[in-house]
């Protein structure tokens, strides 16, 4: 019976204070593409309020982790998940100087996730962090993997967003070996949650993208000929999720674990040239570069 591979955990790094110069992007900052500038602003949208809800699920389980390393690990992605919310709130300030109405978007998302905090256990709450941090870590990597993906996007936001592909990597792990060491998360729920997880992913996705699209003042039709081109982009037959769809399905297998997929290909060009320079955009930039 052949063995499932499994890849080493990389060292979590707080990247404080990063400067990525969000504030000369342009209004579509994907090539002028409003549907790929507005399908990653509407990713981004929710990350603050989402980094928080991940960090309280995986917070409840902290006192219970007797593992020293796992305990630094759980310290660090709290501190990564924080620098992410504080990083995509300048794209929502963007957002809003834009005429977008971010605070009435995040209204509904913040009551959906607060909701599960107040209603739902701390275990399914748990399970859905790891379901959603495995699904990031696969996302990111998709973005990434192929250079055509980013290739028309703006320096900065593609450093943005290339820097955030880094730390999904190196945090993926470790909601999930909350889970598997002190969670006790049924199979049932676990799985449970991650079906509710990557349809909330990427429905909300889609529908945050048509808001925007509306408030940009697109008209209905317009916005139908965009998305229906977009959702090609992303998940046709060439599309740059298409081939990742099989690995995000991974996680309903009874023996998954985040580290049987490997980390993107330049992830140490990454690191090197930021260590290098202290430049996230030259980073960002040589990640990109990298990339088949």
């Amino acid at each position: 019976m052949k063995s499932t591979p499994y890849f080493e955990s990389q060292d979590l790094v707080i990247r404080a204070n990063l400067d990525f110069t969000l504030s000369e992007l342009p209004k579509y900052w994907f090539g002028g593409d409003p549907f790929k500038s507005r399908f990653f602003d509407a990713l981004g949208l929710s990350f603050p309020d989402g980094e928080k809800y991940f960090i309280q699920s995986v917070r409840a389980f902290r006192d219970k982790v007797t593992d020293k390393d796992l305990q630094n690990d759980i310290a660090d992605f709290i501190k990564q998940e924080a620098q992410h919310g504080i990083a995509h709130n300048f794209m929502n300030d963007n957002l809003e100087k834009q005429g977008i109405p971010v605070k009435k978007m995040l209204r509904k998302i913040k009551e959906a996730l607060d909701y599960n905090q107040n209603n739902k256990t701390p275990e399914y709450n748990l399970a859905v962090t790891v379901a959603f941090e495995h699904a990031t870590a696969l996302m990111a990597e998709s973005f990434f993997s192929k250079k055509s993906t980013f290739a028309s996007a703006h320096p900065h936001a593609r450093a943005l967003w290339a820097w955030h592909t880094i730390e999904e990597m190196e945090h993926r792990e470790v909601a999930f070996e909350v889970m598997k060491q002190v969670g006790n998360v049924p199979e049932l729920t676990r799985k449970c949650a991650f079906l509710q997880t990557i349809f909330v992913v990427f429905y909300f996705a889609f529908v945050r993208t048509n808001a925007i699209l509306r408030y940009d003042g697109f008209t209905r039709w317009e916005r139908v000929k965009l998305m229906s081109k977009g959702i090609n982009w992303i998940f046709g037959p060439k599309g740059f999720m298409t081939s990742n769809i099989p690995l995000i399905l991974d996680g309903f297998k009874k023996n998954f674990h985040p580290n049987h997929h490997p980390i993107i290909a330049q992830y140490d060009v990454w690191l090197q040239a930021l260590e290098e320079t202290n430049d996230p955009i030259y980073a960002g930039n040589n990640f990109w570069e990298a990339g088949k």
